[in-house]
Parts: C-alpha cells; structure tokens; sequence
C-alpha cells in the first residue's frame, strides 16, 4: 500500500521532535501508516463526520484519518512534546485539524463538538482507556453525541469488553459496554507495530450506541456491578449484601434466583437490578 501522505515518515517525525514515549503517560506509539489507516477505515464513511482522538501522539493515526477524508479531526494531547509534530499534520490538512492541549480525563469533550456525526477514533493510553470507555458509556443524555467509537486496548480488556455471558472474560466491563452499545472486536494489533513495543497484544473495538438501550441509572449498574463481580465466585444472594438492602427482596423482585453468580446475568438481568436497587433505595 502506498504512503498515505508526503509528509515524513513518522520515525523520522518522532527523531525531529524527540519524543521518546513515556510509561508514565501510557504511550506506546504505532509507526505503521498502513495500520493506522486500516484502524480509521473501521471509522467510516468519515466525509461528514468530526472525530475526536485522545493521545495522538506523533499523529499518525491523526494522518490516516485525515488522508481518508475526515472533516475535522479534534486531537487532545496531555504530552506538550507532541504538539510540535501535530502542528505540522495541522498545516499539512489546513482547517481541518484541531489541536487540544490537555488532560482527556478532564476535558469536556462534547462541547468541542457541537455539531454532529462524530466519531471517536483513539489509540487509548493504556492507562486512562477504562475510566474514559466507562465516562463514554454512561454519558447523558442517550443516544450520545458521537455516533460510533473505534479504540484500541490491550487484548485482554478488549476481551472483557465483548465477553458474553457465560464467558471467562465476562464481568463489569462487559455489561456496562453492551447495555449501550453493540461491541466486535475487529481485529488484533501485534506488539511488534509499536514503540516502544508493549508486552502484549492490542486488539481494535468498534463500538456502536444502541439508540433505546435497556433504561436503567447507569451509576447504579456500575454499583450493582461492582458488588456482584466483587465476589464473582459467590452467589448474589451473599456477594450483594454490600449494596445495603434487603437482598432477599431485590433478587426477589428482579426475578433472579439467589443461588445466581454475577457471570450467569446478563445484561437485562443486571439493569432489572439497578432498577430494583433504584426503588428499594427510594422506599428506605
């Protein structure tokens, strides 16, 4: 495949600018423009739509998804050494690349996008991926202001992500992320593709936002959650007593038999218990 654009190869962007990836920011940065666009191809069609990348690093995925016609691109970049290089990408697409200096855990990012479709696109620094997946997936009001997520994690989470009940690798993260949204993990992304290169496998999710998900309060999910998976080995009738109601009633009430462990519910059988737990709260 042909280079995607006539800017430098990005070695050589990374040498000019000197930007060795921290461990303490969670880089690891992928050199492969090949790669890079066959991640924004998941993205598309792109024409129309705004994109917000968090952790663009050097910027090549910056670049693909620029040189497959995205209409603008919103990169946030905590790393104050990257913004040189991304200032370059930007002159290269003029008026279509908006550089955004600062911490994505707190940027209020729908206000960067006013105007809709929009994507978001991200190698995600390992270590802010969850909380932000879990910030995008409870956002409100639903359906949210992006219309589809394509991100990349570490294999493993990617793999708790799309767990299904009754899979090892089903748990918290998985029913908070298909409660919303249709999740498939796409295809997976050696170690090798990367500098420095991590110690395991990455693999790239595609997220889609159901537009009537099951209505349930999704801080309450992410309680009931936590404490059934807290004890994932133990029965819901033991390992929910943390929640600080009747468990008995709340089981009860959601129709799930007591002697259940957290990895035999599945997601509408998780949000009959936020509701419940909801109700109970409420009548004290």
């Amino acid at each position: 495949m042909a280079q995607i654009d006539d800017l430098p190869p990005l070695r050589e962007v990374i040498r000019q600018h000197d930007l060795s990836a921290k461990k303490s920011l969670g880089q690891n940065f992928l050199l492969d423009l090949n790669l890079t666009a066959r991640i924004a191809r998941v993205a598309e069609p792109l024409q129309s739509a705004t994109v917000v990348e968090v952790g663009p690093g050097p910027g090549g995925l910056t670049r693909a998804l620029l040189a497959l016609g995205a209409k603008r691109v919103v990169a946030i970049e905590r790393d104050d050494r990257a913004l040189a290089a991304l200032a370059d990408v930007a002159a290269h697409y003029p008026g279509r690349l908006d550089i955004v200096s600062g911490d994505a855990l707190a940027t209020d990012m729908r206000a960067l996008v006013p105007e809709g479709p929009v994507r978001i696109v991200a190698n995600l620094p390992y270590n802010i991926a969850t909380p932000l997946l879990i910030g995008w997936l409870t956002a409100e009001p639903w359906p949210p202001w992006y219309d589809m997520m394509v991100l990349m994690f570490q294999r493993e989470v990617a793999e708790r992500i799309a767990a299904k009940v009754g899979d090892d690798a089903y748990g918290r993260l998985a029913v908070l992320s298909n409660w919303r949204c249709e999740t498939k993990i796409m295809f997976d992304v050696a170690p090798s593709a990367f500098v420095p290169p991590p110690n395991v496998t990455s693999s790239v999710v595609r997220f889609v936002p159901r537009a009537t998900p099951i209505a349930c309060d999704g801080k309450l999910l992410q309680r009931v959650t936590e404490a059934a998976f807290g004890q994932r080995r133990k029965m819901l009738r033991q390992s929910l007593k943390s929640l600080g109601v009747d468990t008995a009633a709340l089981l009860a009430e959601a129709a799930i038999e007591p002697t259940a462990r957290a990895e035999e519910i599945d997601v509408a059988g998780f949000a009959r218990l936020a509701n419940t737990y909801e109700q109970l709260k409420k009548a004290g």
